[in-house]
């Protein structure tokens, strides 16, 4: 039997829409610009480049990106890594424990966003369009510690921590996490254990603090 011919009320499961293809070619191309801009920096992430690692050709590219800085554009703010903020930690496990994991999720987002970051600073006109596209989102490089400092809060309003200056710990830790991104990136090489370093950072703290500076708590008499 013949099979039934399909109907334009009824399309092929297997058809897409135009709408469908040209998000997954936008898809593509913001795929291959991220991974040539890992792999051989900002100059070399040509169009053709771009285009030829998408499977795409170059007029297809500008039917969906007008020049080659709205692409880098769409890859800063749409192909950086996550990092993971930690809002169910609070009150749990140990407090070096959560921050060692915290530090460690932070070392593992710089070291996979530093490359293409970096690529930010070789343009003016790019750096100035990312910083205007990430203050309009209310986010930006001040994120992760950020996320650290509304963490050691928390564990001070829960009387976890004694009271300290968050902002402070919180760039401590986040700038020693850059740094180890910076160094492997530079060494070109990987960093093996995020999870050993993050511990010592937070351990070289001693965040927890002598008896009496805990909410609450009296200074024994004597002290």
């Amino acid at each position: 039997m013949p099979a039934a011919a399909s109907t334009p009320d009824s399309p092929s499961p297997s058809a897409s829409t135009p709408v469908e293809q040209a998000s997954s070619a936008r898809e593509r191309i913001l795929d291959a610009a991220a991974t040539i801009m890992r792999r051989d920096g900002l100059v070399r992430a040509t169009t053709r480049l771009i285009a030829q690692e998408a499977g795409c050709s170059e007029a297809l590219l500008y039917k969906h990106f007008p020049d080659k800085r709205e692409i880098f554009l769409g890859v800063l703010t749409e192909r950086s890594p996550r990092i993971d903020g930690g809002g169910d930690l609070p009150g749990t496990g140990t407090v070096a424990g959560n921050l060692a994991q915290l530090v460690a999720n932070q070392i593992a987002f710089y070291e996979q966003s530093f490359p293409i970051a970096a690529s930010i600073f070789s343009s003016t006109e790019l750096l100035v369009a990312h910083r205007e596209a990430m203050a309009d989102r209310g986010v930006g490089p001040h994120g992760p510690s950020a996320l650290l400092a509304r963490y050691l809060e928390k564990e001070v309003e829960l009387e976890r921590l004694p009271r300290l200056d968050t902002d402070a710990v919180a760039l401590l830790l986040t700038g020693a996490a850059l740094h180890e991104a910076f160094l492997a990136t530079y060494a070109g090489e990987s960093i093996q254990e995020p999870g050993s370093t993050a511990r010592r950072l937070v351990d070289a703290l001693d965040l927890t603090g002598p008896v009496g500076q805990y909410p609450g708590d009296e200074v024994p008499s004597g002290s």
